[in-house]
């Protein structure tokens, strides 16, 4: 087995080894994975935080030590806090980083960061406080970064600054934690997922006071949320339809 890190700001994850291949994920810097397959430019990788699977450019990746791995993972993970941080290299040269970057393996890479960071598991209180971060993002299949996020990317990323663990997918996320009766019974920083016509879960937000969710959808904004699901007020109609709200904290 051969092991590898993300050593750029941010590294696309696609579904077959193609560029052409839709992007269905990302890599923030510093995360670390295994790599399943190797090939001449392309690698099947398994995502150390999510196991999350997918290939990758060779280009885009650094391959470390089984034993950096295993250290790596455990370890309580720092994440970069703020929208946009830099990384010094050893030429002093500048490498942006997004929020939730990992920095844990800065000495293996020989970075220096000079950010601002946050590590542990935080107040769920918080969870609200960070999805605001994100605001005004704009939508984008497959990403995980203010610079362009997706739903449950969006959730996903929210709760890793706050150290808890998320699924990669909405549908994987819809099976952790408990499941509430009642939207009354929902507490802000509380999950809420949406089905399509067929029972699918496709969507997923997080819930906060008063009956307002914020979620992804053309953007990172706030609307309203009643038993039925999300209500768009510019619309004046649901947008998405209500399956169930989990309390994951």
């Amino acid at each position: 087995m051969q092991y590898g890190i993300c050593p750029l700001s941010i590294v696309p994850l696609r579904f077959a080894p193609s560029n052409e291949s839709e992007m269905i994920s990302q890599l923030l810097y510093g995360e670390h994975f295994k790599i399943l397959e190797e090939r001449a430019k392309w690698s099947k990788i398994r995502v150390a935080f999510d196991a999350f699977e997918a290939w990758v450019q060779n280009k885009q990746i650094k391959k470390i030590e089984e034993i950096v791995y295993e250290d790596l993972g455990t370890q309580a993970p720092e994440l970069s806090a703020d929208l946009i941080e830099f990384i010094i290299d050893t030429n002093q040269q500048l490498t942006p980083v997004p929020m939730g970057a990992s920095l844990n393996a800065n000495a293996y890479l020989n970075h220096k960061f000079d950010g601002h960071s946050v590590s542990g598991v935080l107040p769920k209180a918080h969870i609200i406080q960070s999805a605001l971060f994100y605001q005004n993002s704009p939508h984008l299949w497959g990403g995980r970064s203010p610079l362009g996020v997706d739903c449950s990317g969006f959730t996903q990323m929210v709760y890793k600054l706050n150290g808890y663990r998320l699924k990669r997918n909405a549908a994987e996320q819809a099976k952790q934690g408990e499941a509430l009766s009642f939207i009354e019974e929902s507490e802000a920083g509380d999950l809420a997922f949406f089905d399509d016509n067929e029972g699918i879960i496709n969507h997923v937000g997080i819930m906060m006071q008063d009956n307002y969710i914020i979620h992804v959808d053309e953007k990172v904004r706030i609307d309203r949320i009643d038993h039925s699901g999300i209500f768009n007020t510019e619309l004046r109609r649901h947008t998405h339809k209500l399956r169930v709200i989990k309390k994951i904290v």
